[in-house]
């Protein structure tokens, strides 16, 4: 039997192959492929659909924390609040700048960062908090800007695996002072290459990071912003993003209905899902928890299943933090949680079969 992976972009791409094809070649044909009509159009589309005024595309997720966070006045020495179970993203940002992250602890079930975790490593060092909306999972910002007992520091939300996910009738990205995405092909909202972008109301933050993104141009060879890069989110990207975002909602919708029929076949298993299969959660990653865990993804991949787990290891306990600059509050969920996670397929482009492969397997696993 054929494997069946954690995630199959063909038969997507299967799917929209005319008009992406069709909007791809328009771009070639235009001769113009870096910051043109599609970039553009995508990020006023984009903007609209998470419901926020600006939308700047850059080259990637990781690219849009560091811009983010150095758009909101983060420097080098500064200190930024962010959980160590998301798998280094927004440490590299860190890093980039010269910031120290300080890791505070999850959520025990949602493994997205603990409100009182956060107030807890509040000091007058910390200059912003990025709130990464796990799994597609949105964590509650205001709560968290609660907990922290101050609008002065700015929250920056990592909407990476959440595109589309919704609290309170908001979009995810809509809660902080500035939202950043991903692009990254096996997204919920993914290109056929690397993309980032990042969302703001503040008109002032959206000018920084337009700047930030090209240089640190105020117009072109006339640089006035310092700590510029080279970022940009190209044309044929652009495109492509505009053909699959009328699909977003359906896919996201898609993904809930699987993540649900797994969470009901795992009754009477000592499987746990942690989420609930509602708006809130956009099932960007179909993690489980087993107290056994080696031992059940064996089972899984008997019976050809594909699992991975993410993220194995926390990011205070990485090698290259032995040399970069970093403080922990807390961390007993998160430690706990890498012990137990791990990956199953959960996509909108699974068959039946390979659904009820999945439940099979989930009803009867040891």
């Amino acid at each position: 039997m054929t494997p069946i992976q954690l995630n199959n972009l063909q038969r997507q791409y299967e799917s929209l192959e005319s008009k992406i094809n069709a909007a791809s070649l328009k771009v070639l044909k235009s001769g113009w492929y870096i910051h043109g009509t599609e970039v553009n159009e995508f990020e006023s589309e984009f903007s609209d659909y998470v419901g926020l005024q600006h939308c700047v595309g850059v080259a990637n997720g990781t690219d849009a924390l560091e811009l983010a966070l150095r758009s909101v006045g983060v420097q080098a020495g500064d200190e930024v609040i962010t959980v160590s179970n998301a798998g280094m993203y927004t440490t590299t940002a860190c890093a980039q700048i010269g910031a120290q992250p300080v890791y505070v602890d999850t959520d025990a079930k949602t493994m997205v960062m603990s409100a009182t975790s956060a107030g807890n490593a509040m000091s007058d060092r910390v200059k912003a908090v990025v709130v990464t909306h796990l799994y597609g999972y949105v964590a509650d910002v205001e709560q968290i800007r609660n907990s922290i007992g101050t609008h002065s520091v700015p929250i920056i939300e990592d909407c990476a695996q959440a595109h589309g996910a919704l609290l309170r009738d908001r979009q995810a990205g809509s809660f902080g002072d500035a939202a950043t995405f991903s692009f990254y092909p096996t997204k919920n909202l993914g290109a056929y290459g690397d993309g980032g972008a990042v969302l703001t109301d503040d008109h002032s933050v959206s000018e920084r990071l337009r700047k930030l993104r090209q240089y640190g141009w105020e117009s072109k060879y006339h640089t006035d912003l310092p700590f510029g890069k080279n970022s940009r989110l190209d044309e044929i990207q652009a495109a492509i993003l505009r053909i699959k975002l009328p699909n977003l909602n359906t896919w996201n919708a898609e993904r809930r209905r699987i993540y649900a029929l797994y969470r009901e076949a795992s009754v009477g298993t000592e499987l746990k899902f942690s989420h609930d299969p509602d708006d809130r959660f956009v099932a960007h990653l179909c993690i489980v928890r087993s107290l056994d865990r080696d031992h059940t993804r064996k089972w899984f991949h008997d019976k050809s299943i594909s699992t991975e787990i993410h993220y194995p290891v926390l990011d205070f306990q990485q090698p290259t933090m032995k040399v970069l600059p970093h403080r922990i509050s807390s961390f007993k969920n998160s430690e706990q949680a890498t012990k137990e996670i791990f990956t199953l397929p959960c996509h909108p482009s699974m068959t039946d079969q390979e659904i009820d492969c999945v439940v099979d397997a989930i009803q009867t696993s040891p």
